[in-house]
């Protein structure tokens, strides 16, 4: 089993930052790719960014040029780094994980806000 917690969300000001962490324990014996989703209000869940386990990156074009994802293989985490916040960009977080079988695995989810 795999479980992924996320922290660092939170109630952020237009154009300000925040900065996600997802950190992976459990059974993991390689990873294909870990990266950020997000469900805002009335919405259905929508890739935000990804990266494998080789350094590629993939972005939502909503997202271009503000975010920026990472990743840090010896402690299984994965960070995004949110800059130049929009209230749009409210929404629920959530960490996935998929391995190269397949599988594959969310967290709980952390909540952003970006409002004045």
């Amino acid at each position: 089993q795999v479980q992924l917690v996320e922290s660092g969300g939170g109630l952020v000001q237009p154009g300000g930052s925040l900065r996600l962490s997802c950190a992976a324990s459990g059974t993991i014996a390689s990873i294909n790719a870990m990266g950020w989703y997000r469900q805002r209000p009335g919405k259905e869940r929508e890739l935000v960014a990804t990266m494998s386990s080789g350094g590629s990156t993939n972005y939502a074009d909503s997202v271009k040029g503000r975010f920026t994802i990472s990743r840090d293989n010896a402690k299984n985490t994965v960070y995004l780094q949110m800059n130049s916040l929009k209230p749009e960009d409210t929404a629920v977080y959530y960490c996935n994980l998929v391995r190269p079988s397949g599988s594959s695995y969310w967290g709980q989810g952390t909540q952003v806000t970006v409002s004045s």
